[in-house]
């Protein structure tokens, strides 16, 4: 790992150590209480898909005719995420994405689908990106982070998109989920999660395994590449890494208070 990667690391430790200590971990509890996760992460898990396209359309050619865009290293290590997140395999071993897994997820879990997928179906109708957001996304934490995302892409500084994606997304996810699914297993069937949640287990096993080593280097590779000797663009990736990872800790904070006020239901 490089000198330029540590220091940023470093800089977003205390910020990033606050989120892996999040109590959410711990009010993670019941069935009711990961439904009820799974249906705000679920545009986390989104966001993280637009991320990715809007770092593929930054580096890489996407429209006809063809030409050379940026560096063909660069190109390649964006390209190899996207196969893995477009069109990774489930549990069955079939093509599928990792937004796609989550929604089979939900659906055994008997988590609510109904509102992401409604602002899927919004997009796919050609409504654009404010009027959805505004009218097919719950307000409250999961509005605000998809607030957050989109703003860095709307920005268009690439190596912005890039810090947010490696390290408040990639870089995080094992440390996350690792969490939660050390708690499923010290759950089991006795909780009702073996049967509801095999595939969000699934999920969460397949992220741990890719993001946890491959995807991440790919993805700091690809962060060193936009950023070079460049000491202003470094500063910058890491003040929005940090700003990442402060909203996802926003996001949890609001899945906490869901948590709890559903239990008092």
């Amino acid at each position: 790992m490089s000198k330029r990667i540590e220091a940023l690391k470093t800089a977003i430790g205390p910020v990033r150590d606050r989120l892996t200590g999040h109590p959410i971990y711990q009010s993670i509890q019941s069935p009711a209480a990961l439904r009820t996760f799974m249906e705000h992460h679920v545009y986390a898990v989104w966001d993280f898909m637009s991320l990715l396209k809007a770092l593929q359309q930054s580096l890489t050619c996407v429209t006809s005719p063809w030409v050379p865009v940026g560096s063909a290293n660069t190109r390649y290590l964006i390209n190899e995420i996207v196969v893995g997140e477009e069109s990774d395999v489930d549990e069955r071993g079939l093509r599928t994405s990792h937004f796609e897994l989550y929604l089979r997820a939900m659906e055994q879990a008997g988590a609510d689908t109904g509102p992401v997928v409604g602002m899927v179906r919004a997009f796919q109708a050609g409504k654009p990106l404010a009027e959805v957001l505004d009218t097919e996304v719950p307000g409250g934490p999961a509005r605000d982070f998809l607030d957050f995302t989109f703003g860095t892409i709307e920005a268009g500084e690439v190596h912005r998109i890039a810090a947010v994606f490696t390290f408040g997304r990639e870089d995080l996810i094992p440390d996350m989920f690792i969490r939660i699914v050390e708690d499923l297993s010290g759950q089991g069937s006795s909780a009702g999660i073996e049967g509801a949640f095999g595939i969000f287990t699934y999920y969460l096993e397949r992220h741990i395994e890719v993001d946890g080593g491959h995807h991440s280097h790919l993805a700091m590779a690809m962060l060193e590449e936009l950023c070079g000797e460049d000491d202003r663009k470094w500063e910058e990736a890491a003040h929005s890494a940090g700003a990442a990872l402060e909203a996802r800790i926003r996001l949890w904070d609001g899945v906490v208070e869901r948590i709890e006020e559903r239990t008092r239901e």
